[in-house]
């Protein structure tokens, strides 16, 4: 057990963690090597009295997995992300399963790809009475609670964003963002920005402390979901309009390495893969943007982050402070990345790393300590781990495996396929061709719905980390390996046509359900700006799409 000078240690390690005292870099890691400390001096006496372990995941949105590792995460202070690293296990190779909010919760929640799920966008991803791994734990035993973003079922978001997804085969091409933009609030005091991700970590928070104080031996299982670091919506564009807006404060922006924030490469626009052009434009970023815009915008976005991380830290507070931290597994992941500017976009709907590349830190008792794990993963295997995790066994057929071999001291890691590639869709919109990744080795595998008439892209993410040198016709033969292995995962040319078959007629449905009113509508989603220079063109670009004349 922890002895007396351990908790006066424990106490005057916390008192530099109040998000109000504005700390430095030296005091954090002053407080993870407490930590370190700590956990060497009190052992796993917890665990040993305890059958199963606690679990505690903290998803947030659209963090970028890079910044949890070196070297990017030297460009902002993120101490508890940092602590996870120190006392646990970071996947340098963790990829989200589909890029965009809903699709990737629905596939972490329900351990299968997202096109087994037909998940196809915002608007149509699980039924509510799906399964999930949480609900498994609650039948076996375990106190749960689900706090904050959960977004894995049918029916969410906003009409433009399912319209924009359903007609993204018309032939128009519309701005349907606002122009990101970076915005300062505040001074150097202001630390909560996003009220609704501060209410929510209080609200686990206090669910930890109540469910700690309890006398019943059962272990529990905590979700929080963040809505940071997502950009914020721009208001200013109505009730329809998306989110363009990074938004912090001077407080957080101190947390920013300011003199390591690059501007990214980009290539011209006449040069872009049509696809990835599309997107640019869909997302109101071909405009001319000078390197202080850009570099504002991807400062805030790392601000953002490190807001993120003080609510993860808030979280392992309340565990230590409520004696469970030993006895408790800690899952920081989040459900897609952010481009910041990079490939000339913002937001995520690309395959591109900034988009795709999510954290996944996992600490916990019997895990190894300080360990990066090479291995390619993605959100899928987290349903597995967690189920062996609480020893429940998997049902159903899943898409992922669990990660525990690669995590435990005990337990061998036998299967030599784990790990050999990542498996990510998308079918949503701001893209006007579905989209399949698959990465293997050191390369990365970009496909589309129209097979190879659409031109496929490669990258060698060891001689290319910024992914702009398409090497497709100069490796036919890793192509050809790639594709085979693709296909034998997913027929993607069939799950490509089952999306259009479901985009007209779910865009046809909606559309009757308007009846007179559907010019009115349709005119006024957040693409209006454009619509409106030619609203009639663009209905009957709708027309030849849906019904062919």
């Amino acid at each position: 057990m922890p002895t007396n000078k351990s908790r006066m240690l424990f106490r005057r390690i916390f008192s530099f963690t109040s998000i109000t005292s504005g700390g430095h870099e030296a005091v954090m890691n002053i407080i993870v090597l407490g930590f370190i400390f700590l956990s060497q001096q009190c052992g796993q006496s917890i665990c040993q009295k305890a059958s199963k372990p606690n679990i505690v995941m903290v998803m947030s949105d659209a963090f970028d997995g890079r910044l949890s590792f070196d070297p990017g995460s030297k460009l902002v202070q993120l101490p508890y992300t940092n602590y996870l690293r120190q006392l646990g296990s970071t996947f340098l190779n963790a990829y989200t399963n589909s890029p965009i909010c809903c699709p990737s919760r629905a596939a972490m929640w329900s351990g299968q790809y997202v096109h087994l799920t037909q998940s196809w966008n915002n608007y149509k991803c699980l039924d509510a009475n799906t399964t999930t791994w949480m609900d498994l734990l609650k039948e076996n035993g375990y106190r749960t609670k689900m706090i904050g973003k959960l977004d894995y079922t049918s029916g969410a978001h906003s009409v433009s964003n399912r319209v924009e997804a359903w007609t993204r085969d018309v032939q128009f091409l519309l701005r349907q963002e606002g122009r990101p933009v970076s915005e300062l609030v505040g001074n150097k005091s202001t630390v909560k920005i996003m009220s609704k991700d501060w209410e929510n970590t209080d609200k686990a928070t206090q669910w930890i402390h109540q469910t700690a104080a309890s006398t019943t031996p059962e272990p529990f299982a905590l979700y929080l979901g963040l809505n940071l670091p997502h950009p914020y919506k721009t208001e200013s564009l109505g009730p329809t309009a998306g989110g363009s807006i990074f938004r912090t404060s001077p407080y957080w922006l101190t947390k920013v390495n300011s003199d390591l924030i690059s501007v990214p490469k980009w290539l011209p626009l006449a040069a872009m893969h049509p696809v990835d052009y599309y997107s640019t434009f869909t997302k109101n970023c071909s405009g001319v943007f000078t390197d202080d815009e850009v570099k504002s915008i991807r400062a805030f976005y790392y601000a953002m982050c490190a807001e993120t991380d003080a609510m993860l830290g808030q979280v392992i507070s309340a565990l230590r402070e409520t004696g469970v931290l030993n006895n408790t597994v800690v899952i920081f992941t989040a459900d897609h990345g952010e481009l910041a500017m990079e490939h000339r976009q913002f937001y995520k709907m690309s395959m591109f790393e900034g988009s795709s590349h999510v954290p996944l830190l996992i600490m916990g008792p019997g895990l190894i300590s300080g360990q990066q794990v090479n291995q390619l993963v993605s959100l899928v295997d987290l349903y597995p781990t967690v189920l062996e995790i609480a020893g429940i066994s998997a049902v159903g057929n899943l898409s992922g495996q669990s990660l525990l071999p690669l995590l435990s001291t005990s337990i061998a890691f036998s299967n030599q396929q784990q790990g050999a590639w990542a498996f990510s869709e998308y079918h949503g919109c701001n893209v006007n061709a579905s989209t399949y990744m698959l990465r293997s080795d050191q390369w990365k595998y970009i496909t589309y719905a129209d097979g190879l008439s659409v031109s496929a892209q490669l990258f060698d993410l060891t001689l290319d980390k910024d992914e702009l040198h398409n090497v497709v016709h100069k490796f036919p033969d890793v192509q050809a390996h790639l594709e085979k292995l693709l296909r034998s995962i997913v027929d993607y040319p069939k799950v490509s046509e089952a999306v259009h078959v479901y985009n007209k007629k779910a865009f046809g449905a909606w559309r009757l359900s308007l009846g007179r009113n559907y010019s009115q509508v349709i005119g006024n989603l957040r693409w209006h700006v454009d619509w409106q220079k030619d609203a009639l063109a663009n209905e009957r670009a709708i027309d030849k799409w849906l019904y062919g004349y």
